[in-house]
């Protein structure tokens, strides 16, 4: 939930797209993070740079319940703490080497990500499933232009149409070589069924080319 004085949770995966023993990166408005799973399970985020050589961490790979540089395989634990050098084996990493980290919330499907520190849980998504996560080359508000609707405060968008209920959770819009780019989470209904699933991945899929048009053509409101 979004606050300009305290921080704000960011959606910045699907639960499902990260399973035990990944990492991937993830987008903050600070830039690239590395969202990783453990092998139990238990979701972290990290700044996306190893101590070491800078290498991003999030071209990595878990190993247990750490994450490991691919470089020259420094690892850390979810605290963000150096746990192993493999060229020192016998060392015992100073805490004075470590990783940032951020608090990481795994609910309802969607994995969220704090900047600063919100003042509140992350949004509660009761009666909605995600379905899938796509990138639109397109910022946020040429996304709400293109859907008619305008997101509220959490980046939530609720499309009602042709008798057909449409969610869509909004990150925040990053800069890529291209231009802006959105990652947008679909929702639908808890229950839905293949009908339903399939058309909402359908119009969202339209929706996408109408933002990307709208965007292109410098059409935004």
């Amino acid at each position: 939930m979004r606050s300009d004085t305290t921080g704000f949770w960011t959606p910045v995966a699907l639960s499902a797209d990260i399973p035990s023993g990944t990492v991937i990166p993830a987008h903050v408005s600070a830039g690239t993070i590395a969202l990783w799973r453990s092998q139990a399970g238990q979701i972290a985020a990290s700044a996306d740079r190893c101590p070491h050589r800078g290498m991003s961490l999030s071209h990595g790979f878990v190993r247990g319940e750490a994450l490991s540089c691919i470089y020259h395989g420094w690892s850390y634990g979810m605290s963000g703490h150096c746990v192993r050098i493999p060229a020192h084996p016998s060392l015992t990493p100073p805490e004075t080497i470590r990783v940032v980290t951020h608090a990481v919330r795994d609910t309802s499907g969607v994995v969220w990500v704090a900047e600063g520190t919100p003042a509140s849980d992350p949004l509660s998504l009761d009666g909605l499933t995600p379905l899938r996560s796509l990138t639109v080359e397109a910022d946020r508000a040429a996304i709400e232009a293109a859907a008619g609707v305008p997101a509220n405060a959490d980046g939530l968008i609720e499309i009602a149409r042709d008798g057909e209920d449409l969610c869509l959770l909004l990150s925040g819009s990053q800069q890529s070589q291209t231009g802006v780019r959105t990652v947008v989470h679909v929702l639908v209904a808890t229950g839905s069924q293949a009908p339903q699933r399939i058309a909402a991945s359908r119009n969202v899929e339209r929706l996408r080319r109408m933002a990307e048009t709208t965007s292109a053509e410098g059409n935004v409101p």
